[in-house]
């Protein structure tokens, strides 16, 4: 059945938009006016894009229209039609490039980033860029330059980060996909809070920008309502490019089916060492994995040796080698212009740097990748929480010890996302798909962990679980409808 009311087109899947545009029920045109129309009414409330581009995103519809009617000659593309939201953060050439910070706040980008690159060759409509913490060194998304980025289904919380404008966008239904970076989490956390799925890539799989595109925690990646739609936008995203010399070859593409799990061995563990979990993030993993097993997969609950010194170590000394060096390129009399996040983050990381070296970092990181390849040994994936808890308020800076809601202590700032773990691991392919929600009316994310580089073993597990317990924004569309 076509959909009938502007709501139903912006809560489309970008497969099914897609399927519409084939059967000439639905025009990209049409789609994209509804998603303008939508981000009208959503943004005042959520404050997920930094940037419009809405003319030319209907110029651009127009064209894909031309290409599924056979007015152009030309074949439609894997993305066409389709409006994708792009981190602020990827550069676009001859637009501005702050990376929410006051100090870039006139800069403009000399060349694309490459999954720019990638989007708009595959045929879709970059309509609007996302907002993200400075520099993209947070867990939430607020910036002195943008403001306050709120969560849809809780605007009291915040969407996570830092690609949190992207999560708020894809859950507002202000866009079907997005484009997101993970170098600690800033995929995950923010689909795990706004109940969407995020892939956070191997280390090369998908092509970055320089110089960091060379640091191995951290990788470009997709996002989406759906798992078919992340594996459409990782398909686009994945594959050596020039511009990345650390890029692998030859290209991986997903399978677009996949078997059940009917047989599958998956390690379950709800701490990751030591993690404090909430108890409804535990309930929500824990019920993730009771389907799975009912479907037929062997599940099995683990322990892991981590501590959290050792993760403290490996972390240390890595942000401090790349942060702490770019606090002193800063020159003071500037320095009032960042963030009192930022200030803090890069000054912690600055006084790493004569404590913890890059060798001690490296040191640690083997010895933490080492304990997971043996746990896993025997297993298909691990299942995990993405965060220890549901979620903090939007415009908290996290700069104190714990994390508070509600006038109540529930976790340590450093410890409240479960993700840092896999940048450490960062070989190891990671998808957040949704767990359930909170009593804080937030969404909560599960993390499928996959040996190295094995990307489609996660997708298919994924995939599963979407199929056995299938995720509707039906209730927050009634909330903000």
């Amino acid at each position: 059945m076509s959909p009938t009311t502007s709501t139903d087109l912006v809560y489309l899947s970008a497969a099914e938009a897609q399927r519409l545009f084939t059967a000439r029920e639905l025009s990209p045109v049409e789609l994209m006016r509804a998603v303008i129309e939508r981000t009208e009414t959503m943004e005042p409330r959520i404050n997920a894009f930094t940037e419009r581009l809405f003319d030319q995103a209907l110029e651009q519809a127009r064209h894909a229209e031309d290409r599924y009617l056979g007015r152009s000659g030309l074949q439609p593309r894997p993305l066409e039609g389709i409006p994708v939201a792009t981190k602020e953060k990827h550069a676009i050439k001859g637009r501005l490039l702050t990376e929410g910070s006051l100090l870039n706040e006139n800069n403009i980008a000399a060349e694309n980033a490459p999954v720019i690159d990638r989007i708009v060759e595959a045929g879709g409509i970059v309509h609007a860029r996302t907002t993200t913490p400075e520099f993209s060194a947070a867990t939430f998304t607020h910036s002195r330059l943008w403001g306050i980025t709120r969560n849809p289904w809780n605007p009291e919380f915040t969407p996570g980060g830092s690609s949190g404008g992207a999560g708020a966008s894809l859950a507002a239904g202000t866009s079907l996909l997005a484009s997101a970076s993970d170098i600690g989490g800033s995929t995950r956390i923010p689909s795990a809070f706004t109940g969407t799925v995020g892939f956070k890539a191997p280390y090369g799989r998908n092509p970055g920008m320089g110089p960091l595109a060379a640091d191995h925690y951290r990788g470009d990646g997709p996002m989406g309502r759906t798992v078919d739609d992340v594996i459409a936008l990782q398909n686009v995203l994945v594959g050596p490019h020039p511009a990345d010399p650390n890029s692998i070859r030859p290209k991986l593409t997903l399978p677009a089916t996949y078997e059940d799990v009917s047989g599958m061995r998956l390690a379950l563990c709800i701490r990751l060492g030591e993690y404090d979990v909430h108890p409804e993030i535990e309930a929500n993993t824990r019920a993730a994995a009771r389907v799975l097993a009912d479907a037929g997969a062997v599940v099995e609950e683990i322990t892991l040796p981590w501590t959290r010194q050792d993760l403290l170590t490996a972390v240390a000394g890595h942000y401090s080698t790349i942060f702490g060096a770019a606090l002193l390129e800063i020159p003071e009399e500037y320095r009032d212009r960042l963030s009192p996040n930022t200030v803090a983050f890069v000054e912690l990381m600055h006084s790493f740097r004569d404590r913890v070296s890059y060798l001690d970092a490296l040191r640690v990181e083997n010895r933490l990748q080492r304990q997971l390849a043996t746990a896993l040994e025997g297993f298909d994936a691990l299942l995990c929480p993405t965060t220890a808890i549901p979620g903090w308020h939007a415009g908290d800076d996290l700069t104190g010890e714990k994390v508070v809601v509600g006038g109540e202590e529930v976790a340590d700032t450093l410890w409240a996302a479960m993700t840092l773990p896999f940048n450490i691991n960062n070989r190891c392919p990671v998808l957040n798909v949704p767990s359930g929600r909170s009593s804080w009316g937030v969404p909560t994310g599960l993390q499928i962990v996959g040996h190295t580089y094995d990307d489609p073993t996660v997708f298919r597990v994924g995939k599963a679980l979407e199929t056995l317990r299938p995720w509707s924004y039906t209730a927050l569309r009634q909330h903000q409808s």
